[in-house]
């Protein structure tokens, strides 16, 4: 048990699946898992642990933005001996061609958070990028799958509000999608040397203004699932 994550020691996979909703995390466990028990409860945050075609895998909520996620990556690695984290996310396209549905693969995250300041101090700017063989590996799963991926660079927001940012530009120098959480994510796969990968399904478009709804978000992004998931296995 830790602060945060009310486990036992053994009850959490070394691969864990990482959506910010716990209802998300709910759904993905009820409907692809078997054999799975709940572990955690605490605030709500749901976690849970099964098997995927006979594979131990958890999937555990993570909360919006970069400093709750970093608290239950944290743990998850530190209490729990987790070795990979893949989040299980949705994020807005910021690019006309990036449709509503449209599966993102993170290969790197910009940020506006102090995250990277504050770890590192003033004069470097690091670039929190996933782990290539995740990333290499959820590639050749989408092929296997048939599901049309992009990859690129994820816009880790500090605030969901904020106009002030030029998302044109940051489209124009390669961002494909805005989320909250990935900079963090791949921050802290590189500080405790685990394997992280954000997987993506775009909800809505900043730019066309096209958008999915609440449940739709929840359970219907069934491609990212089952990428997230076979690359978890493998």
């Amino acid at each position: 048990m830790s602060t945060h994550i009310g486990a036992k020691a053994g009850q959490i996979a070394e691969t864990v699946l990482f959506p910010g909703d716990p209802l998300r995390a709910k759904f993905i466990a009820e409907t692809f898992l078997d054999d799975v028990v709940q572990y955690n409860s605490v605030r709500n945050m749901f976690g849970y642990t099964g098997t995927y075609k006979g594979k131990p895998i958890s999937v555990q909520g993570s909360g919006m933005g970069i400093p709750s996620l970093s608290i239950y990556a944290t743990e998850l690695i530190k209490d729990f001996g987790v070795k990979s984290i893949i989040r299980v996310g949705t994020c807005g396209g910021m690019r006309a061609d990036v449709k509503v549905g449209d599966v993102i693969l993170g290969q790197g995250s910009t940020t506006d958070s102090n995250v990277t300041a504050t770890t590192f101090g003033t004069g470097i700017y690091y670039a929190p990028i996933s782990d290539f063989e995740l990333l290499d590996r959820a590639y050749h799963t989408a092929q296997d799958l048939n599901v049309p991926v992009q990859v690129g660079n994820i816009f880790a927001a500090d605030r969901f509000y904020n106009d002030e940012i030029d998302m044109e530009k940051l489209a124009d120098y390669g961002c494909v999608a805005t989320e909250m959480e990935s900079a963090g994510l791949f921050l802290i796969g590189a500080k405790y040397h685990v394997k992280t990968l954000s997987i993506l399904t775009v909800s809505d478009n900043i730019v066309t203004g096209a958008s999915a709804s609440a449940k739709e978000r929840e359970q219907s992004f069934t491609d990212m699932m089952k990428v997230s998931l076979e690359t978890g296995i493998k």
